[in-house]
């Protein structure tokens, strides 16, 4: 309130605020292009959204070789169809409006949506085709490209029969609000961890685990409706849902830990969980450590014995298992390189691309360098080695581990685009989210 005399004479009019915006905007591309030209590699980030004015945005980002940065390149709406075609035509347009040189480009990040990974006519394959003539003289065998798809849905997992009595419950709780109220009422009663349920979505995986996890708690409440529920007596049943309970935690984990920002995340490091949850689940006595809710179904039915039917989850894992190294069956080329980048003192040098070897030997004999690499991000740790002699570096720093910014700046558009402010012009929105990211 003592401030108040420092805006006293500033003008908040509506043409000037949005004068104010557009200068802003436009002196903030001004400094992207100033910066691009100093780009020695960059990759792009698109995501595609509808917004409250059911138009298609696209969304670019380009980041530096050491000096990363993260930006909005361009946000457009594509107002009749959004093929891969559509989308390639967009990124084309971006990508040349700011003058960035193609032979520069080393990866691609997209949300995994179809018209952006289609094998014929995806935005990632034209992009492909096009980047592969420019970059014939660049010190690297092919084009990399992460296309994030951690969305494994439950129907892959052949688990239809959960589902359906679980939405039931839920809708029945949350479409009658004297229900809700008292079903709220009652978690409060028993002490239970959350205050209320959530609704089940077949898009946002996030809401799938919290429905699954919450819905063993709604017995004793249905129960008092007379809203009676076989199966949550039925041991096989609850066996299947607890099962799908903790595989859905565990891909949750990994599905929050690809959102982070400049994150690196050990793809092999899950695959490798899938694998031991298999030998577990498929010995004679089966092993539920990592299934906690699975383990209290055991501890629940002591008279029924489940363990073939946990035997049977083995196999469900291995489908999944390899569902997961389909789905990421692009980083198998360059598996090798990542596990140097992200763990160079790890790495046996004789493993290594000739090239690096010596490198390597060198790197894991420095104590300081060790030290380094110990106390400081992966990110800062590598400024301080030699580009020349570490120039693969520079790839892999250049590269968005998973769609962050993306969905930072969505969060962003739908805060200031929504369904009363439908008005706004595209090139206003685009403003905006330059500003605020």
């Amino acid at each position: 309130p003592f401030q108040q005399w420092l805006l006293a004479n500033v003008c908040l009019a509506r043409n000037t605020v949005v004068q104010r915006l557009e200068d802003v905007s436009s002196d903030v591309k001004r400094q992207l292009e100033a910066k691009g030209v100093e780009f020695n590699l960059f990759s792009l980030a698109c995501n595609e959204s509808t917004d409250a004015s059911d138009n298609a945005q696209l969304l670019r980002g380009v980041d530096d070789e050491m000096n990363i940065s993260e930006e909005l390149l361009e946000l457009q709406s594509l107002k009749d169809q959004t093929r891969g075609t559509d989308l390639f035509v967009s990124v084309c347009s971006a990508v040349d409006n700011m003058k960035l040189p193609w032979n520069k480009v080393v990866g691609i990040t997209t949300d995994g949506a179809p018209a952006m990974t289609g094998e014929r006519s995806g935005l990632v394959q034209k992009e492909k085709i096009i980047s592969s003539d420019f970059c014939i003289s660049l010190d690297k065998s092919s084009i990399c490209r992460f296309v994030w798809l951690v969305i494994l849905w439950c129907e892959d997992l052949k688990m239809f029969h959960l589902m359906k009595p679980m939405i039931k419950a839920i809708n029945y709780i949350r479409s009658k609000a004297l229900c809700h109220r008292q079903f709220q009422q009652f978690l409060v009663d028993i002490q239970a961890e959350y205050g209320d349920v959530v609704y089940h979505n077949d898009v946002r995986w996030l809401s799938r685990g919290s429905a699954l996890q919450r819905f063993y708690s709604l017995r004793e409440f249905l129960a008092k409706k007379g809203q009676l529920m076989p199966e949550l007596s039925d041991p096989v049943w609850l066996s299947d849902f607890r099962f799908l309970v903790d595989i859905t935690q565990h891909l949750n984990a990994l599905n929050i830990s690809i959102q982070g920002q400049n994150a690196v995340v050990n793809i092999g490091a899950f695959r490798t969980k899938l694998l031991l949850f298999q030998r577990h689940l498929s010995q004679t006595q089966p092993t539920t450590t990592h299934f906690p809710s699975l383990q209290e179904i055991m501890t629940c039915f002591p008279q029924n014995d489940i363990s073939a039917q946990i035997r049977r989850y083995a196999a469900d894992i291995s489908s999944l298992a390899e569902e997961f190294q389909q789905r990421f069956r692009d980083f198998a080329a360059i598996e090798k390189e990542i596990t140097i980048f992200s763990a160079p003192f790890s790495v046996v040098p004789d493993d290594a691309p000739d090239d690096l070897q010596l490198a390597l030997f060198e790197l894991q004999c420095d104590a300081e360098s060790r030290s380094r690499h110990q106390h400081l991000i992966l990110v800062d740790f590598y400024r301080q080695l030699d580009k020349d002699r570490f120039r693969k570096i520079q790839t892999f720093l250049s590269l968005f581990g998973s769609t962050y910014l993306c969905e930072k700046t969505f969060s962003v558009m739908n805060i200031n685009k929504n369904s009363m402010r439908t008005r706004l012009t595209d090139s206003h929105l685009c403003d905006i989210l330059r500003v605020k990211t």
